[in-house]
């Protein structure tokens, strides 16, 4: 009898011990939601282009709305001088004060290449905004090349490593350079895509718009040529008096030609018109026609009907405002309230055809089953992507619409539940019920036993 209290009583206590343990460390756990990267949606066109690699950025978004062979490698020739401009400015404080003086390699280096050239000369005088000009405007080689050597302490070659390492710290996948004037070499290539970053990078720099939107620059009398010269923009959208008008478009705004046999034609231009801003890059459009003669500026042709199209058919669209609801989730622990709502927690506009409407957008969002209160206002409880014909437009974080208090009377009583209905303690509870059983039927047959025993001593005794 006393093994069979002792049994009990160590059972009892083990049992406790397990509840106790299980109550301390049961948890419950939200999954977090993993949110998609944002591209851009792209749209079809219904003309045909003669770049080979094309791509047309909306600047007041930074929406891609339409391209073309966008990450193929092609040759950038001159359109090069843009990334040159970029780092020059990154390395030179005062443009228009740091004077450079041209050294015999510049001619030495451009002899015989028949490239363009601004026609400085050997041991002038002029300043690094003064280059800029000459680079830019009618696509000087040897103000590229005069830059590069100031910038890169005497040797163009450290300009050009300065100019890959800019490329990549703008996050340009499949650019190298190998020259800082754009002349034709099998280790010098880019993509419409990265020449559109390096582009947008650039325009936010010093003089950079003013310098590429001029139809011609007039550069000072210097201590080697005494009169003035006058050079002028080889981007004939900006001239409506070149070629009779044809290539001209009066809502271009620069940016840089060229051209080379390897490379074919190329052009980064901007246009703006009625609020909307837009960039242009068109490489690599052939350069001869099929009988050997010089073919005619589709890279020109391509940028302004790519910029009519996008003005006439695209236009900025509000999708999502802070704050629209975009669903609910189930709540715990709160008094008298059961779901949570969550909303936009930013604007989101884009570029849409004008004869789509915002419905057209197909909201996906990514919620838990439940969160458990509290929850304070604007916190972060899901994601929400947001496409347009397949494609993702953007993901925007979905955020509680108020604070809610926890109640700590259900969190307890939740608690006490998820114990109670959980494997182990049915498991517990079975095993000391049936111990129970065991010491009741033990104990009835330990006490029959004892009252046998009790009536067997007492009919002795008679």
């Amino acid at each position: 009898m006393k093994k069979i209290q002792i049994l009990l009583g160590n059972g009892a206590r083990k049992a406790a011990c397990l509840l106790l343990c299980m109550m301390v460390c049961l948890s419950v756990c939200i999954p977090g939601a993993t949110a998609p990267t944002v591209s851009a949606a792209t749209f079809s066109i219904d003309f045909d282009l003669q770049s080979e690699g094309v791509i047309l950025v909306n600047l007041d978004t930074g929406i891609t709305v339409f391209e073309k062979n966008a990450d193929k490698r092609l040759e950038p020739a001159s359109i090069t001088k843009i990334m040159t401009y970029a780092v020059v400015c990154d390395h030179v404080e005062d443009l228009e004060n740091t004077k450079v003086v041209v050294s015999a390699n510049v001619d030495r280096e451009l002899t015989g290449t028949g490239s363009s050239v601004a026609g400085v000369k050997t041991g002038e005088e002029l300043t690094v905004w003064e280059l800029l000009n000459l680079m830019m405007v009618p696509s000087g080689n040897d103000a590229a090349l005069a830059l590069a050597e100031y910038v890169g302490g005497g040797n163009w070659h450290k300009f050009v490593d300065m100019m890959n390492e800019k490329a990549e710290e703008l996050g340009c996948q499949d650019t190298h350079f190998a020259n800082p004037h754009g002349l034709h070499d099998a280790n010098h290539y880019t993509t419409a895509r990265d020449m559109a970053l390096i582009s947008q990078y650039a325009l936010d720099l010093p003089g950079f718009t003013e310098v590429t939107n001029q139809k011609y620059y007039t550069l000072r009398a210097t201590n080697i040529v005494k009169e003035p010269r006058t050079v002028y923009s080889t981007n004939l959208m900006l001239n409506q008096n070149l070629e009779s008008g044809k290539y001209y478009y009066q809502y271009a705004k620069g940016i840089k030609t060229g051209s080379h046999d390897q490379a074919g034609r190329c052009l980064v231009s901007m246009a703006v018109k009625n609020g909307y801003s837009y960039l242009c890059v068109a490489m690599g459009c052939p350069y001869y026609k099929e009988d050997g003669s010089l073919n005619e500026h589709g890279e020109m042709l391509d940028s302004r009907n790519l910029y009519e199209w996008a003005f006439k058919n695209l236009e900025m669209t509000s999708v999502v405002k802070q704050g629209d609801p975009q669903g609910e989730v189930d709540l715990e622990y709160a008094w008298n309230k059961d779901t949570l709502q969550v909303v936009a927690s930013k604007d989101f506009n884009t570029i849409l055809p004008a004869s789509i409407k915002s419905s057209s957008i197909v909201v996906k969002t990514q919620l838990p089953e439940s969160v458990e209160a509290p929850i304070e206002k604007g916190q972060k409880i899901g994601t929400a992507t947001l496409s347009y014909a397949g494609q993702v437009l953007t993901t925007i974080d979905l955020v509680s619409a108020e604070s809610v208090e926890r109640s700590n009377v259900l969190h307890t009583m939740n608690q006490v539940e998820n114990v109670v209905t959980s494997t182990w303690f049915i498991v517990v509870a079975c095993i000391i019920a049936g111990l129970l059983i065991l010491y009741i039927i033990l104990a009835l047959l330990y006490n029959r036993r004892k009252k046998k025993l009790k009536q067997v001593k007492k009919y002795r005794r008679m």
